[in-house]
């Protein structure tokens, strides 16, 4: 999936929209003591309060919510895997009986608790429903309405939450006109900040893919490993972070720790120019033949194949991994390449770092910046010093 089809799907979770229908709803509470079931409900979705739909509906988006390789990530299931999630869950997708589904989820439920212990109690929401999509219409003329023709999917959904206690308040009785101490000992569950989740199966252009999953992680770049390998049974992957590291690691040991912002900046665009000539395309991925020719390409020096494999094994024991460009360069419109000095940090865009130069002058070191335009500072106007002009007129 890309980001405009999950954008697609989560913009869909919303009371009384004709183009999702949520069928089942089923919830399973889990002790932290025992991690043991203590009880388990299910009910068609249309008979809950509307309160109670809303409240669920946000839930899923958040499960929904975030960038690919960051908070979701499209995992692949492994194969040749005993009691599949892959088979348990496309079982569940093809189900017509409410209670042979149920059984399929609390296969799954069985899985996250197998020796995993939670430090509170949970609560595991499974919903199916069906996800449709308006096919465009081929012309302008055309009678019959965009709605007339749908991709029609159907999926499964999974939402972890954590609960809490009740918070200790003090109430004022208007009608006994007395302070009373308010006593509740129910859980609230916090639907607003699920710690895990996914959808099955994933879409791309607009069908259904049922060899991968969407995983949803409860805070950016936080995965829950054992929840990827032994519930979902799928296979590893890398956050955009991760091919970030990687990358810069893979360089160091090619060019060196040292590179001057000319070089790293033409690194930077290299891959963007990837990027724009594959937009239309599935995401760019870079093997160490290209990681060779955009260094090429860039300026470093004394860069050959071999040296290139040679990082890749050394960096990631995997001379044949790719990477992500989107991931490894930082995003076109945020301030997001960090200058780190002793005395400040900071924040330049991409397309501003060719400006950046670190230069020796009378025995010290400077950061220097050109600029277009004088520099605001509180809301004054600094004014231009000539430190650099005296000091090659002393040269000279």
């Amino acid at each position: 999936m890309n980001k405009k089809d999950i954008a697609n799907i989560r913009k869909q979770f919303k009371v009384n929209n004709d183009l999702l229908k949520i069928h089942e709803i089923f919830n399973v509470y889990i002790m932290k003591e025992s991690s043991d079931i203590y009880h388990q409900q299910s009910s068609p979705f249309d008979l809950l309060e509307e309160e109670q739909k809303e409240l669920f509906m946000e839930n899923f988006k958040k499960i929904l919510s975030g960038q690919l390789d960051e908070k979701l990530f499209e995992l692949k299931f492994r194969r040749d895997v005993d009691n599949s999630s892959q088979l348990i869950l496309h079982q569940g997708l093809l189900s017509n009986d409410t209670d042979e589904w149920k059984a399929h989820m609390l296969q799954l439920v069985e899985k996250m608790l197998k020796e995993k212990q939670y430090e509170m109690d949970i609560v595991i929401t499974f919903i199916r429903g069906e996800y449709m999509k308006p096919m465009k219409r081929r012309n302008d003329e055309a009678e019959e309405s965009e709605r007339d023709s749908v991709y029609a999917n159907s999926f499964i959904l999974c939402s972890m939450n954590k609960t809490q206690d009740p918070k200790k308040e003090l109430l004022f009785d208007y009608v006994e006109k007395e302070f009373k101490y308010n006593i509740v000992v129910d859980p609230i569950i916090n639907l607003k900040a699920p710690i895990s989740g996914f959808l099955f199966p994933c879409f791309t252009d607009n069908a259904a893919d049922v060899n991968h999953v969407l995983y949803s992680a409860g805070k950016k770049y936080e995965l829950n490993y054992h929840f990827i390998e032994e519930v979902l049974n799928a296979e590893e992957t890398m956050t955009a972070e991760d091919d970030k590291i990687v990358f810069e690691e893979i360089v160091k040991h090619v060019a060196g720790d040292q590179i001057n912002t000319s070089t790293l900046s033409n690194v930077y665009d290299e891959i963007y120019r990837v990027i724009e000539e594959n937009e239309e395309e599935e995401i760019p991925k870079l093997d160490y033949k290209d990681v060779e020719k955009v260094l090429r390409s860039s300026g470093v020096e004394e860069v050959n194949t071999e040296k290139v494999e040679t990082a890749f094994k050394t960096v990631i024991d995997d001379e044949s991994y790719e990477l992500k460009a989107s991931n490894i360069v930082p995003k076109p419109t945020s301030k997001s390449i960090k200058v780190k000095t002793k005395v400040a940090d900071l924040s330049i865009s991409p397309q501003e770092l060719r400006h950046v130069r670190q230069v020796h002058l009378n025995g010290k070191l400077f950061l220097m910046i050109e600029l277009e335009e004088n520099t605001m500072i509180e809301g004054f106007e600094m004014i231009p010093e000539a430190l650099f002009q005296k000091a090659k007129d002393v040269d000279d």
